[in-house]
């Protein structure tokens, strides 16, 4: 048993404030953005006995492993921003929170109270006390599916297609609940008119968007867009999205908008009250807002917390589960983004695409300072470094790694432990030596292939780190981001005079890698100076570019028109 004088105790190791007050009364509360800690500590004191009630908000009832004697189910009805209304809770999640009534080998029978508006009690005992049908909503996402398979070669037809949906539960639940699928009739014919149709209504729009082409007889391949959304795993409104708005003048505030405007932060919850929070926040943003921005929508919303993200703005803790959501998804929507845009072979809109990439992983504006980027750097740490008058000014985070240790330690002025982050991540920020070399450089003949190859190389010295230090070379050190990251490069040949895009590669790298690029000499003879770009995905400053001259001599084919032409004359 814990006594009262043990509970105070344990109470004090709470974070939360609101928390500490209610534990001591015997209650405890959970919710979305509350640390793992304090998660842990709670649940532990309930499933001990220490406190007699848990309250958890309704979209946590999946999360929550506990369960009572008796469950308490306070409204049946959730605040939906998107639609400005209240929506009765799922079905799914009533009957879910009802069965967290009674405890395993400690009760016989458990108890469960349901609260809500009169009018709604026989509607509510109705569907909690019939069995639930479960049905399919394969048919609500059924165009990344198709694009999926398409890209795969599964489906290369019409018929392909409603052979696939044959093998589905959509298909076997049709004929059982027509009504719920808008079927006209549940016989043959019926059905195969509602397979044909919904088939070529989800190529149609595959079609429209570019994922695919089809042909008059049926036959179905797959496009670029197609098979850039497939390998993303992104949604084909999306992909759609970003090859309709980039164009070759797209600069970094374009690219976030169109990032933010991507169908993946659709869900975005709109809480009660939270328009306001937004329209607060919004007056402070770097990029002032879209005059058509509505702030009862999920994509403004996403907008205005990458912003704050970027300025590092503190967040309620709802919202800062949110920014944490749309931080991690941005990665691979980015990544597609420069895929889309290196398409059409534009030069400036991939290299500020992948300055976005080191933005958001590090949570910084690309025009902030490099210093920033460390762990506990302020402001007033990095105005020492400015005006540090030694040897060598303090621009980079290698220059950091070369101060002497009691120069350090007079300029940051960190505990031991901040210095410790420190260290890790000057140590673990990318010292990249490369190299290249154009092959047969000599005998490049206008708009012939031209081959090259680029090397990077870590500069570490691996004969004093052990294998499990090796293996972790790369892992990106981003207090900001959500999640755990390794580093990836992107590899750029372009010229800067024409904003032309040659050929990109995206390489991960450990130690060493070698890439392979190709790219078309340019059409016209003579001397030009293209440039070799090597972005980091993750860290701001450490990106290089070399100048690569490219000496083209007259085609083999322009030889033959000349002599030719000199034959007729």
């Amino acid at each position: 048993d814990v006594g009262g004088h043990d509970v105070a105790i344990l109470a004090e190791k709470l974070r939360e404030p609101a928390l500490q007050q209610v534990v001591n009364a015997g209650i405890g509360f959970v919710h979305s953005g509350m640390g793992d800690a304090d998660w842990d500590r709670v649940t532990q004191l309930y499933r001990d006995g220490v406190l007699q009630v848990l309250v958890c908000p309704s979209d946590l009832c999946w999360k929550v492993q506990e369960r009572a004697h008796m469950v308490i189910i306070m409204g049946t009805e959730t605040y939906d921003g998107r639609e400005r209304r209240y929506a009765d809770y799922p079905i799914s999640d009533l009957i879910h929170m009802m069965g967290k009534a009674s405890r395993q080998d400690r009760d016989s029978s458990g108890t469960c109270a349901i609260f809500c508006h009169t009018p709604k009690k026989e509607q509510l005992k109705k569907l909690l006390y019939d069995p639930l049908p479960i049905e399919s909503h394969l048919d609500h996402y059924l165009h990344d599916n198709f694009n999926s398979e398409i890209v795969t070669k599964t489906i290369g037809s019409m018929q392909d297609a409603v052979d696939y949906v044959t093998w589905t539960f959509l298909y076997r639940r049709l004929t059982k609940n027509p009504n719920y699928y808008n079927l006209q009739g549940t016989s043959n014919v019926h059905l195969s008119e509602h397979l044909s149709e919904m088939v070529e209504t989800v190529l149609g729009d595959l079609e429209e968007s570019k994922c695919c082409q089809m042909t008059d007889e049926g036959d179905v391949s797959p496009l670029n867009l197609g098979m850039i959304a497939a390998y993303y795993y992104i949604q084909y409104t999306t992909i759609e999205l970003i090859a309709s708005s980039v164009t070759a003048k797209t600069k970094t505030r374009g690219v976030m908008e169109i990032l933010s405007a991507a169908s993946e932060f659709a869900s975005l919850p709109i809480r009660h009250s939270e328009e306001k929070a937004l329209r607060i926040l919004a007056r402070n943003v770097t990029h002032k807002l879209p005059q058509s921005a509505q702030f009862h929508d999920s994509n403004t919303k996403a907008l205005v917390l990458l912003q704050c993200h970027f300025s590092r703005t503190t967040l309620s803790t709802d919202l800062r589960n949110d920014q944490k959501m749309i931080v991690g998804e941005s990665m691979p929507l980015i990544q597609a983004i420069v895929d889309v845009i290196s398409s059409n072979g534009w030069l400036k809109p991939a290299l500020a695409a992948m300055e976005l990439s080191q933005m958001v992983v590090q949570g910084l504006w690309n025009k902030d300072h490099v210093l920033k980027q460390i762990p506990h750097f302020t402001k007033d740490i990095i105005d020492r470094c400015d005006a540090y008058e030694g040897d060598e000014p303090i621009e980079s985070v290698f220059d950091i790694l070369t101060l002497d240790d009691d120069v350090r330690s007079d300029l940051l002025r960190l505990s031991d432990d901040k210095m410790t982050d420190v260290a890790i991540f000057c140590n673990n920020y990318p010292n990249v030596d490369v190299s290249f070399e154009v092959q047969d450089a000599d005998e490049v003949t206008a708009g012939d292939p031209v081959t090259m190859v680029v090397k990077l190389e870590r500069e570490i010295d691996e004969e004093e780190m052990d294998e499990e230090e090796i293996s972790q070379l790369g892992v990106v050190s981003a207090p900001l981001f959500p999640a755990e990251k390794r580093e990836g490069w992107w590899i750029v040949v372009g010229d800067t005079k024409t904003n032309a895009l040659l050929s990109l590669k995206r390489i991960s790298l450990q130690t060493t890698q070698t890439a392979t690029l190709e790219f078309l000499a340019p059409e016209e003879a003579g001397d030009y100076d293209l440039t070799l770009f090597c972005m980091s995905d993750s860290y701001l400053g450490c990106d290089q570019e070399y100048s690569i001259p490219l000496t083209v001599a007259v085609g083999e084919s322009d030889d033959d028109d000349d002599d030719e032409s000199e034959s007729d004359a």
